[in-house]
């Protein structure tokens, strides 16, 4: 069978979705919480970026996956109006379950799909945009997933993909000290789980930096490829469209 990595640990693919799943079994319930404390709020300024770069428009149909506490899918729904329509996916359902809630007690309805990204449920050529915010690196194929993100896009639509990436090159050290020093004793005190964070770090180190995941996108069709680096590259924000 072929392997892959969950974290630097190499696993079967038949098993990356499953310990996936258990990781954000473990943490959704202090998910909102941790976000805020690892980023020091910062996460709030990668997705309202994210947001403005959009170009989401009233009317418009958006697919948001991995859509976790549903940062994103409130935000694009606040745009699109209620003319347009934001789906929210996520492949774990207490994830999804909590994004859900969240938007309900806000006051906002929105549908909610659990799905796995590698294999959508929706028609082809069906959405303006589809965005995904930290949740590439956590999928097993990941040019499968690219693959059905531009599958479902409307010609003209846009696709966006916020991420950990590749930090600038002096900022290193630092940057590997507080993810493995300082991450996973965050988790340990406050979501009392120290062995997810850790992974959290370790799948940050494995995946694409910016030029290889444009390269991916590229590969997987999308066109006009271009990305944008966020916090000297800590987070990269790639965007893709289908012409």
């Amino acid at each position: 069978m072929s392997k892959t990595h969950f974290g630097f640990t190499e696993v079967e693919e038949s098993e990356k979705a499953r310990k996936v799943a258990e990781v954000f079994d473990s943490v959704a319930s202090r998910y909102d919480l941790m976000n805020d404390l690892m980023s020091m709020g910062m996460h709030r300024a990668w997705k309202f970026f994210t947001l403005n770069v959009a170009g989401v428009r009233t009317g418009h149909r958006v697919l948001d996956l991995a859509s976790g506490s549903g940062d994103l899918a409130r935000g694009f729904a606040r745009r699109v109006g209620p003319g347009g329509q934001v789906v929210m996916t996520d492949i774990n359902g207490p994830m999804l379950a909590r994004g859900r809630d969240k938007l309900l007690d806000a006051g906002q309805v929105l549908p909610t799909v659990q799905c796995d990204a590698e294999k959508l449920p929706f028609p082809d050529d069906h959405f303006d945009c589809v965005s995904v915010a930290f949740g590439l690196r956590n999928m097993t194929h990941k040019e499968r997933a690219l693959a059905e993100m531009r599958r479902v896009l409307k010609p003209g639509g846009c696709a966006l993909i916020l991420e950990f990436s590749k930090v600038w090159e002096p900022l290193q050290p630092l940057y590997d000290t507080y993810s493995f020093k300082v991450i996973p004793k965050i988790g340990r005190w406050v979501a009392k789980d120290e062995a997810s964070y850790q992974y959290l770090a370790e799948s940050i180190r494995m995946h694409p930096d910016q030029q290889t995941l444009k390269t991916l996108m590229t590969g997987a069709g999308f066109d006009s490829v271009d990305w944008f680096n966020l916090s000297a590259g800590v987070v990269a924000l790639h965007r893709g469209y289908k012409w």
